[in-house]
């Protein structure tokens, strides 16, 4: 039991943090320290993990734990104040201090750090390096020396927890590079991921870094990459989507997707529970079994051999004008 913050699991925001420090770790980035409201020890995390957290305005947004794992009294998490996005990072960095309460869930974990792999390759753009430091931590609170970080930004400036990342030991397995907001500037990524080796490779940022990851692992052994990205389901929408149905082949319904609404939100919408956890087809878990039509698959994780037979809801579509999932 955890005191306070014990509560039963069908409530999906069951701690209530209280922000015990606020302070900026870079340009338009700024760490947050919650503590539970009563002052009780917090449910334990792992390497990777997020909180689902109620900002003002009512939106719920998610955000990587960055602290240590083994720490019990605090959650850490920073967030960028993105003036490009929905306004609900920048009404977080605004308007939340010191004092103020916040409604969160338990953590979960979509990122998950394998502990049995030789060594680790992190590649971290902007503020992707949030459950990437959580994972060196981890790390290096055990001993485990091999890994490597490629931290890439768009200025030094804004690029969060430098001090941690090139201070001490860590700086000779730390490599920083910042482009400038030039495409011809960009690192090389290449030369590293050449040649398959037996480290993991962990990689947190913009889509593009993304695509350009899996692009060039697909010759890396399966399991061994691995994504996370909390970019939503509606985020990457797109002018030429269209409204398509979905007929639910073992239930017999059918469910009409709008265009802007994800799968899984019209789903949700009827009434029907889907697993899911990173909605933003990185992790894996609504993967779900087509029965027919033609998808239009926008995910990180499924390999062409599976994309004939399954769809991750949270972001694919569908070409067609209906699709027939095993529902």
């Amino acid at each position: 039991m955890f005191g306070p913050t014990s509560v039963t699991m069908t409530d999906e925001l069951p701690l209530t943090l209280v922000i015990a420090r606020a302070d900026d770790v870079a340009d338009g980035v700024r760490r947050f320290e919650l503590r539970d409201a009563g002052g009780a020890d917090l449910p334990p995390f792992t390497a990777g993990s997020h909180l689902s957290i109620e900002v003002p305005g009512g939106e719920r947004r998610k955000y990587s734990l960055c602290n240590d794992p083994s720490e019990r009294d605090r959650y850490e998490i920073a967030v960028k104040r993105d003036t490009t996005g929905r306004g609900a990072s920048v009404r977080f960095v605004d308007a939340v201090h010191v004092g103020d309460r916040l409604r969160a869930s338990l953590p979960d974990n979509a990122f998950a750090l394998d502990e049995r792999a030789p060594g680790a390759i992190f590649i971290a753009g902007g503020i992707g390096i949030t459950p990437i430091l959580a994972m060196i931590r981890s790390l290096e609170a055990r001993g485990a020396t091999s890994w490597k970080l490629y931290y890439l930004v768009r200025d030094r400036a804004s690029a969060a927890f430098l001090d941690v990342l090139e201070g001490g030991d860590w700086a000779p397995r730390v490599r920083v590079h910042a482009d400038g907001g030039d495409p011809g500037r960009s690192f090389d990524l290449w030369p590293v991921l050449e040649k398959p080796t037996r480290a993991h490779v962990y990689c947190c940022g913009p889509r593009p870094l993304m695509d350009a990851v899996r692009d060039m692992t697909g010759h890396w052994p399966t399991g061994s990459i691995h994504f996370e990205s909390f970019v939503e389901g509606a985020a990457l929408a797109r002018p030429e989507d269209k409204p398509f149905v979905v007929r639910l082949a073992r239930s017999g319904g059918e469910v009409a997707v709008p265009a802007g609404v994800t799968i899984l939100e019209a789903l949700r919408r009827a009434g029907l529970r889907v697993d899911s956890s990173c909605e933003s087809g990185t992790c894996g878990t609504c993967k779900t079994g087509i029965v027919a039509g033609e998808p239009d698959h926008r995910d990180l994780v499924l390999m062409p051999d599976e994309q004939g037979s399954a769809i991750m809801v949270c972001v694919s579509r569908a070409r067609s004008d209906e699709l027939v999932l095993d529902l």
